[in-house]
Order: structure tokens, then C-alpha cells, then sequence
């Protein structure tokens, strides 16, 4: 029997490392694509198409979301940037689950589109942690990290808004967890019951 894969936006504050998480998911299990976003910007050395962006010119970046083929999207710095639906959707179809690694905003979008995403925030152990990673990537300013901190307090009070809060004190186990609810949330009976009653003939 066929199942259908689900989808999820997976959130948090920066520094927390779900990038590095969704990264993990999608290089373990084949079952699991990260989502590619498309963006008007040019590539940067050693970026393909396809892989690590859809690169668009403006124009056909405004005709995607005239024509409704973007999840969500957004600019910034006078760029645009989102998340293209139809390669989700392919995904979903061939029983692949499909990661969205996208800022709260964005994931609000995507579940305004599609009702049945699974939304999962990412929290650090403590802000302590947090500090410590921020610290530990050597490339912010004292600044910098203050204004990171300071906005990562605002971003938690977010999570009330999602169905499932995964700590990420071990970045395997907080992608096993992520994955846990993944594999759950398609054989729920929403998920489940046409193709049931399809190869069942009922």
C-alpha cells in the first residue's frame, strides 16, 4: 500500500541549528527532501540550479506567484525568495516527506495554503546554549549577537503557534524526533483514510 508523504515547516531561532538538523534528515533517509527555494538573486560561485536554489529572473519570479506555484514568499534586500509548490507536491505524491526550513512568518503562509503541514518549532536546551553557539561560530560582532539574542527571545514566544516544540541538545536526536512525528503524522486518518478505502476497495 502506497502512503503518501506529509509535510513540515520547521522554525526557530537563529543560531539553533535547524538548518543543520534538516541538512541531517534529508542526507540520512531517502524518504526525506529538504525543500529548494527559488530566488531572484544571481548565484553565487560554486551554486547550481536546481540544488541549492531555483534561480528566476524577477519576471518569472512575479509570474509564479501570479500563477500561484509558490507556498510562500517574501523579499529581502531587494531580492525575492520562496518556496515553489509544485516540487513539494511531487515529493508528497511519491511517498517522500517534505521539509520547509523557513522563518515563522513563512511557515504561517504555508499552512494558510495547505491546512495539513506540520508545523514544529526548534528550541536550544537554554539561552546559555544559544549564546555559546552564537559565540562559537566566530563571526559575529558583540553586536550583533546581542541583536540575535534579543530577537531569539522574541521569535520562542512564537512557538505556542506550532504543533510540536523539539529541543535540540544532540542534532541527531533532535532529527530523529522530527522525523518520530513525521512518520506519525502520515498515518494519522486524515492522512490515511482515502488511500485505504482505494486499495480496499470500500
Amino acid at each position: 500500500m502506497k502512503i503518501k508523504g506529509v509535510m513540515a515547516v520547521v522554525s526557530g531561532p537563529s543560531g539553533v541549528g535547524k538548518g543543520t538538523i534538516c541538512t541531517c534528515l534529508a542526507e540520512k533517509y531517502d524518504d526525506f527532501f529538504l525543500s529548494i527555494s527559488a530566488t531572484s538573486r544571481s548565484p553565487r560561485p560554486n551554486e547550481i540550479d536546481g540544488v541549492h536554489y531555483y534561480f528566476k529572473t524577477q519576471q518569472e519570479f512575479d509570474e509564479m506567484i501570479e500563477n500561484d506555484q509558490l507556498l510562500e514568499y517574501a523579499r529581502y534586500v531587494g531580492k525575492s525568495y520562496g518556496t515553489p509548490k509544485k516540487p513539494c507536491m511531487e515529493h508528497i505524491e511519491k511517498g517522500e516527506n517534505v521539509i520547509l526550513e523557513i522563518e515563522v512568518q513563512g511557515g504561517t503562509k504555508v499552512k494558510e495554503k495547505e491546512p495539513n503541514t506540520i508545523m514544529i518549532f526548534v528550541v536550544p536546551p537554554s539561552l546559555e546554549e544559544l549564546e555559546s553557539r552564537l559565540r562559537g561560530r566566530g563571526t559575529e560582532t558583540e553586536e550583533a549577537i546581542k541583536q540575535r539574542l534579543s530577537r531569539a527571545k522574541e521569535e520562542l514566544k512564537l512557538m505556542k503557534n506550532y504543533d510540536y516544540i523539539v529541543v535540540n541538545d544532540s542534532v541527531e536526536e533532535a532529527a530523529e524526533r522530527i522525523r518520530s512525528i513525521m512518520i506519525a503524522e502520515s498515518f494519522k486518518t486524515e492522512n490515511m483514510i482515502n488511500t485505504v478505502k482505494e486499495e480496499l476497495e470500500l
